[in-house]
């Protein structure tokens, strides 16, 4: 089976996504794991293979974001073309990517949108694995946001990935409540009886279970994943479970996309003080769902 290889974008100029990539690939496990492209503008402490504009210190976030962009494109376009079987990024700043000219919440949104695929997030680690129904949404908007189609469809998303990514036949999938105890009855909300329960009798789903226990039910083997209503009950849990070795994958598109657990860093950028502890598992999770694809 051929060695798979990786487009691997540095993400914003700005942050730490340069020292970590630079940092991962000197790793003896990535190199015995996979080939890669370096995806990103000249002028950051990690050179591109793949060139996509230069980087200048203090040029703005309108221009951080627009390369930051350009890179997810210039990758997707790669992996379209046969030159690449899978993309590790680096981390982005949502806002940044706004202000260059891509109106996307995040990569997440970007790569459904370039791909034209049903795609859901998932944060996984050796511990835990966790969906996202809704991903960057104000939490006052989940509620509409949340409907029988988004969880029908989540869930599709969610089994297929586990079955052809990690080799779970018959996935055990449970849905977390949306409100307290699960609504207790009524008395915290209607949604979890009048909406969640029946989604989840209609896909296949177990539950749902309040989010206080659902978490620690799935980390104590009960399910293969938990689809949490809203990115941070779920995103709160993977990263108290896991912060550092979790890993977010993009499920539904043609192939593996996988990024490091945590942001741009901007604070210790520049420092040489970044772990890349999470963008190695990230690297090498690309590299393995990547492999059974045969090429």
């Amino acid at each position: 089976m051929t060695t798979p290889r990786l487009a691997i974008t540095l993400g914003d100029p700005r942050g730490i996504g340069a020292e970590i990539v630079r940092k991962a690939l000197a790793d003896h496990r990535v190199a015995g794991a996979c080939r890669w492209v370096v995806v990103g503008p000249t002028g950051l402490e990690c050179p591109a293979d793949e060139v996509i504009g230069e980087w200048h210190a203090r040029q703005g976030d309108a221009n951080a974001g627009r390369l930051a962009g350009k890179a997810i494109k210039r990758a997707v376009a790669m992996c379209q073309g046969g030159d690449a079987d899978g993309i590790v990024t680096a981390p982005i700043d949502k806002r940044a990517l706004l202000a260059g000219g891509y109106d996307y919440p995040g990569h997440t949104e970007m790569l459904a949108a370039l791909t034209g695929r049903d795609v859901a997030m998932m944060l996984a680690s050796d511990r835990l694995r966790v969906v996202l129904a809704t991903t960057h949404l104000a939490l006052r908007d989940v509620p509409a946001a949340l409907t029988a189609e988004v969880i029908a469809r989540v869930a599709r998303v969610t089994r297929d990935g586990l079955r052809a990514g990690f080799g779970i036949a018959a996935p055990r999938i449970a849905l977390c409540a949306l409100n307290p105890h699960a609504g207790d009855g009524g008395r915290f909300g209607r949604e979890d009886d009048e909406l969640l329960a029946p989604a989840a009798r209609a896909n296949g789903l177990l539950g749902p279970f309040p989010a206080d226990t659902v978490f620690v039910r799935a980390m104590r083997g009960e399910f293969d994943a938990v689809i949490a209503p809203y990115h941070d009950v779920g995103m709160t849990a993977i990263k108290v479970a896991s912060f550092g070795s979790a890993v977010n994958v993009t499920l539904g598109l043609p192939w593996p996309r996988t990024s490091p657990d945590h942001g741009t860093a901007l604070d210790i950028a520049g420092q040489g003080k970044a772990d890349p502890s999470s963008m190695i598992e990230a690297i090498l999770m690309a590299a393995r769902l990547a492999s059974p694809l045969g090429r």
